[in-house]
């Protein structure tokens, strides 16, 4: 259960650097402004909105994490239950990704799908 503590670590200290973007209109912003590094998705999300972000996520090839369930996410941020979150800076998206990879598994115990799309631009 590490794992769970440094990603909700690492999403909070993001959130306290005001460098995170939470709530579907917000992060579809972020994420067509390429401001969002890596977009974190609650596991209990609705069918219908989890699929706007993830078609949102690979059009514009950003990271699409989806982990934890909505309290836990709204939790990690200071703020009530969450669908979905962006992180912002490059920095924390980095540590967001490196606690779900760092877990012996290969992946985050609690982590049901981790897609990351390649920076390369579209033709």
């Amino acid at each position: 259960m590490i794992a769970v503590a440094n990603l909700l670590s690492a999403v909070g200290l993001a959130a306290r650097a005001r460098e995170v973007v939470s709530g579907e209109d917000f992060c579809f912003r972020a994420i067509r402004q390429g401001r969002a590094r890596v977009v974190l998705l609650a596991s209990d999300a609705g069918a219908n909105g989890a699929k706007k972000v993830r078609d949102k996520c690979a059009f514009y090839h950003v990271p699409l994490v989806v982990t934890l369930n909505r309290d836990d996410l709204g939790r990690a941020i200071g703020k009530p239950s969450r669908t979905v979150v962006a992180i912002t800076s490059a920095a924390f998206a980095d540590m967001v990704l490196q606690a779900i990879d760092g877990h012996p598994d290969g992946g985050h115990p609690r982590t049901l799908e981790v897609t990351v799309f390649d920076k390369t631009p579209r033709v």
